[in-house]
Parts: C-alpha cells; sequence; structure tokens
C-alpha cells in the first residue's frame, strides 16, 4: 500500500505537530483493511518539498510506533524523501532513538536503494545487516552460523535482537507454529 503525503490533503509542505497529527489520524484510517500476510506501507514523500520534525514525529514515527504495538501486518517505509526530508527523518530517528527502512520506489513499484535512516545498536545493526543478506533467518540459523564469531552459547541472544528489530519494524516477523523466523522489510529490484 501507498500512502501520497501530497495527494492525501496534506501538500508539498509538511508542517508542524498539530498537522501530523491529523496526518496520523489519516493515515489510521487508510490502514484499518490489514493485508493477511507482514507488508511494507510506503509512506510517498515524493512530491513533498519540506516536513518538519514535529510533523514526521507526530506523523511518521507515531504511526511506526502504533503500528508495532497492535501488531498491525504494516510495516511503515519512508519512501521517495528528498535530501530536506531525508534530513529531518534522521533528525526525528536520532532524537527518539529509532529507526525507519527507506527507500525510491518507481511508479511502476519498483524498490531500489534501501536503506536505514537513524542508527541501530551496533549488535542489532549487525543483526538487521544478516537478516537482509540471508533474506530468511531465524534464532537458530544464526546461531549455528555466526554463534562461535559473536561468542554466544545460546540463541537467546538472536532471539532478542530479531524480537527487537521485528517490533521496531524494520524487518519482517513470520510464525511457523510456536517457532519464529524473520525476513527483509524491503529488497531491492521488488
Amino acid at each position: 500500500m501507498r500512502y501520497n503525503f501530497a495527494f492525501e490533503g496534506c501538500g508539498p509542505v509538511l508542517a508542524g505537530a498539530g498537522n501530523g497529527k491529523v496526518a496520523f489520524a489519516s493515515l489510521i484510517r487508510h490502514t484499518t483493511q490489514e493485508p493477511q500476510r507482514p507488508a511494507p506501507l510506503f509512506l510517498d514523500f515524493k512530491d513533498v518539498e519540506v516536513a518538519t520534525a514535529s510533523f514526521l514525529r507526530e506523523s511518521v514515527f507515531a504511526l511506526k510506533l502504533y503500528l508495532r504495538a497492535v501488531r498491525s501486518n504494516f510495516y511503515p517505509v519512508a519512501t521517495n524523501p528528498n535530501e530536506t526530508v531525508y534530513d529531518e527523518l534522521i533528525m526525528v530517528a536520532n532524537a527518539l532513538g529509532d529507526a525507519i527502512v527507506s527507500c525510491i520506489l518507481g511508479s511502476d513499484d519498483d524498490v531500489s536503494d534501501v536503506g536505514l535512516i537513524g542508527q541501530l545498536e551496533p549488535k542489532q545493526q549487525q543483526t538487521f545487516e544478516l537478516v537482509n543478506e540471508l533474506k530468511i533467518a531465524d534464532a537458530s540459523c544464526l546461531m549455528r552460523l555466526y554463534g562461535a564469531a559473536e561468542q554466544t552459547k545460546a540463541t537467546t541472544a538472536w532471539n532478542n535482537r530479531l524480537a527487537s528489530l521485528a517490533a521496531k519494524g524494520l524487518i519482517l516477523e513470520f510464525s511457523r507454529g510456536r517457532a519464529k523466523y524473520y525476513q527483509p522489510l524491503l529488497e531491492e529490484g521488488a
């Protein structure tokens, strides 16, 4: 699903906490029809010239927090931000100690330039990169492949890292019975 801020009544300038809250309410209305499986929610900034930190905090990051709290199958992605919007997203992410996946989304829905806006703790960053490299992973797999190098003795550390990344909405979480496995939120060219 794609939500274009400029076309959803927000216009090319997204400013102010109050307007961010209005956009948040609009985003909630647009996400009432849940997808069957976890899927990206592309928050498209294509036609946005400026977005202030207060607007982004009250819309994008509030939505991300809300969707994870209700265990939605939607995972927000900051899409097509220009340099100005990107800088504001970084400022908010760093202030909140959070991160959000970003990409360029073409008119034909091709995904490119997948990245992460914000910072993760080093172990979380490493786990994020491993999931994106492997394309599918669980704690046992990561323990088997990287446990010795990480000097971990059990899967608990990997479970915690994976669960934390999923809780932040940075990787997709799937259940297979009691077992959980994880996949990248986005893949290049998808």
